[in-house]
């Protein structure tokens, strides 16, 4: 079998090493097809060797784009001063080269295996011929060796299980069957109807799924990194550690590329799957046709969870590959979307990716996801991330859990609080730089958990569902595009350096990631939860030791946050804590009186978002005034005010462009959001919803409002070693209630 199979490799080899030799030998500019043979007669054929140079930048752009189009021919050959048949004929044989040295590896891969496998057969073959006993050392009945030879016998099987598994994998990921070493061509996998690199889409249940993008182009060059992440270490003496994390593997890019072909489908199929709201309009997710359509990829839903799942589509200013390199970073992702995700990290890079690119990318994350309330918990999820680019300009990035794979690993059950279902975006690239981004958000969570006055925001998948991811990315983007710009907005204060503008930003920036860090519960800061008996039970009370830290002052830091439903809309409210002109009605900072905008950053086309630095009058000739310093930013899923008093001085100097990572401050500020399904956002006059308030016997609705969160951080002690009073939590939450009130009176609401 060995000889037969190095026999037909060298054949193939051979072949394809001489159909590719012209990979910088061209001839006469074309190939033989292209000449005319009945007005050429047979003439020896000449060939033209391309200069070095020639093949430097033939070579560069080659791993830039391995199938450049027609423009970009042109453009080449006009620079090299070649032909533009040369030079398409120039990237044929390379691609060709490219797939040889491909397939030589992948024989030699196997070729290595088979050689282990028949050692290991012959090893047990010369055991049962001479059986010795291990005790004595002479020859052994054979009836003695009969638990040895059936270990053996297990272990070979298994480690062929295993290998064949492993072919089966790549095989997806290369679009073709790769051959076991038994001689079998597995075409799929058991059970599975993913068929993603092979062109077809094998919908299956769905018989009515009109499919728009192709799926399945060729990985290309390095997939051998996969396939060398994914193969069985048996280098070593064969533990059973390294076996295991192999077998882990190849489940996560099962479970991934199961997890793909779901999140497509769910992105490309409307009725029935997916049903419209006649209420808010949104489409809701036909959960019966789901369970039709679609086997559990993670295992059934937990006792006690609920399931919520949205979609959402919009038009993005980024492309494709932009949008792709940030979610696949997890720095980048978590900058992205500042106020959703409260801490991010990778923690495994399974595979890298093809070519180069980030297509076939595959990683294993662990996220916090936060809703602005200390009365929703953040999620914590572990999920795989996978990348795949289905066609020209074509990505999609996939989310799912691996809890229940960990737990069978393992054995060690975890406990979690929700669960991703397959989830994440498809990405199309449109005219101008923009791209059509289709975001699913599919997750399984435990409602009891969450506060009943929240409870209708997040089941209807408003809190952590695909239109906040949306809005979010439209509004971060669109702020990216206008800070890259070189035009200055007519209402930015044009006394700002261009350094001083970044400087501000960047601050700005720091202050809303810790206004969001205290006001959930999550890991990025080392909070110390209080239960203080004279606290309402609704307000959450932590503290933290601040020593050393740059940018905050040292000292006992106390937080406090809580949420309350409003009478009036989201855009009505957000107006009113944003203007400079009625902030005396609700701060205390104010002094009692209007304040001043000293400097303005736009950040968006909406006036809303923007960075502000203010100044609050002096009560007194001799009295310094205070700087403010304010983001505020809105969009379709919610709405923000943070501020924080900050040093003079250290703001001239960031205004001239400095560093501002020393500036000392402690936000505090407020976040808005529509209170739950019957409320269509800022802008909207609203409907009747699930509130916890309204008309008596609940048949009678009530005008839909908003869910405002009020969270302040504020030294206490400026000795990190003092002990806290129970004046100071006092004097906090009393702040809270004032400020509640204050603004409740301002808007003319009920008590």
């Amino acid at each position: 079998m060995s000889e037969n199979f190095e026999g037909i490799v060298g054949r193939r080899s051979r072949d394809e090493e001489h159909e590719s030799r012209s990979g910088s030998d061209n001839m006469d500019g074309g190939s033989g097809d292209d000449q005319d043979a009945a007005d050429n007669p047979p003439r020896k054929k000449r060939y033209h060797r391309h200069t070095p140079q020639q093949i430097q930048e033939l070579e560069a752009l080659f791993k830039e784009c391995p199938h450049p189009d027609e423009k970009q021919r042109l453009e080449l050959s006009r620079r090299l001063s070649l032909e533009t048949r040369q030079v398409k004929f120039w990237f044929q044989n390379r691609r060709t080269q490219m797939k040889t040295q491909l397939e030589r590896h992948e024989n030699s891969l196997l070729r290595q295996e088979n050689d282990k496998l028949r050692a290991e057969n012959m090893s047990i073959r010369d055991a049962m011929r001479n059986p010795i006993c291990t005790n004595c050392g002479g020859p052994a009945i054979i009836g003695d060796i009969s638990l040895e030879e059936q270990h053996l016998r297990i272990e070979n099987a298994r480690l062929k299980d295993e290998l064949d598994r492993v072919c089966a994998l790549a095989g997806k990921f290369l679009g073709r069957p790769i051959s076991s070493l038994t001689g079998s061509v597995p075409s799929t996998l058991p059970n599975s109807s993913l068929e993603l690199a092979v062109g077809s889409n094998g919908f299956g249940g769905l018989t009515n799924v009109t499919t728009t993008m192709p799926l399945g182009p060729d990985f290309g060059a390095g997939i051998s990194n996969a396939l060398t992440a994914m193969t069985p270490n048996r280098s070593g003496s064969g533990t059973a550690t390294g076996l295991d994390r192999s077998i882990e593997r190849s489940m996560f890019l099962e479970l991934a590329l199961t997890a793909m072909d779901e999140l497509v489908k769910l992105a490309q199929t409307d009725e029935p799957l997916w049903m419209r709201n006649f209420e808010g309009g949104r489409e809701m997710l036909n959960h019966e046709e789901y369970m039709r359509a679609f086997t559990p990829c993670i295992g059934l839903k937990p006792n006690g969870f609920v399931t919520e799942a949205s979609r959402e589509t919009g038009m993005v200013i980024i492309n494709s590959l932009a949008l792709v390199e940030t979610l696949m970073d997890p720095n980048r992702w978590a900058e992205m979307f500042p106020c959703m995700i409260a801490r991010t990290s990778t923690t495994d890079v399974i595979s890298s990716g093809m070519g180069g690119t980030r297509n076939g990318s595959l990683q294993l994350m662990h996220a916090e996801l936060q809703v602005l309330s200390p009365l929703v918990p953040v999620r914590e999820v572990t999920f795989l991330r996978f990348c795949k680019q289905h066609a020209e300009g074509v990505w999609a990035v996939v989310d799912v859990s691996v809890d229940t794979i960990r737990e069978t690993s393992s054995g060690a059950p975890t406990f979690v609080n929700c669960r991703r279902l397959p989830s994440g975006c498809v990405v199309q690239d449109m005219p101008n730089g923009y791209s059509k981004v289709t975001w699913v958000e599919h997750a399984e969570y435990e409602e009891s958990q969450v506060h009943q006055l929240f409870k209708p925001l997040i089941s209807s998948g408003m809190g952590f569902g695909a239109q906040r991811w949306v809005a979010t990315l439209q509004r971060q983007c669109e702020c990216l595009a206008i800070i890259m710009s070189s035009t200055v907005s007519s209402r930015d204060h044009t006394a700002i350096t261009a350094g001083g503008r970044r400087s501000m930003l960047k601050l700005a920036q720091r202050m809303t990631d810790n206004f969001c860090a205290g006001v959930c519960a999550s890991t990025v800061h080392k909070w110390n939860k209080l239960n203080a008996g004279n606290v309402d039970e609704d307000v959450r009370v932590m503290t933290r030791k601040s020593v050393d830290d740059p940018g905050e002052p040292p000292g006992i830091v106390l937080s406090a946050a809580t949420s309350v439903w409003l009478p009036v809309s989201p855009q009505r409210l957000f107006d009113f804590l944003r203007d400079e002109r009625l902030r005396s009605e609700w701060d205390i900072l104010s002094n009692g009186g209007p304040m001043q905008e000293m400097a303005h950053i736009a950040k968006g086309q909406d006036h809303g978002n923007c960075v502000s630095l203010l100044r609050a009058s002096a009560i007194n000739a001799n009295q310094s005034s205070m700087l403010i310093l304010q983001e505020t930013c809105i969009d379709a899923a919610g709405s923000l005010v943070v501020y924080a008093p900050v040093d003079i001085p250290a703001m001239h100097v960031v205004m001239n462009g400095g560093d501002s990572a020393y500036v000392a401050l402690l936000p505090s500020g407020f976040a808005i959001v529509p209170d739950g399904p019957g409320s269509r956002g800022p802008g909207a006059n609203g409907g009747p919803t699930n509130g916890n308030s309204g008309g008596g016997n609940g048949v009678t609705p009530r005008v839909s409002g908003s869910l405002l969160t009020v969270a302040f951080q504020i030294l206490v002690n400026s000795l990190p070693t003092a002990k806290l009073t129970v004046e100071s939590v006092e004097t906090v939450n009393n702040l809270i209630s004032c400020t509640v009130q204050k603004i409740k009176a301002a808007l003319q609401c009920e008590s």
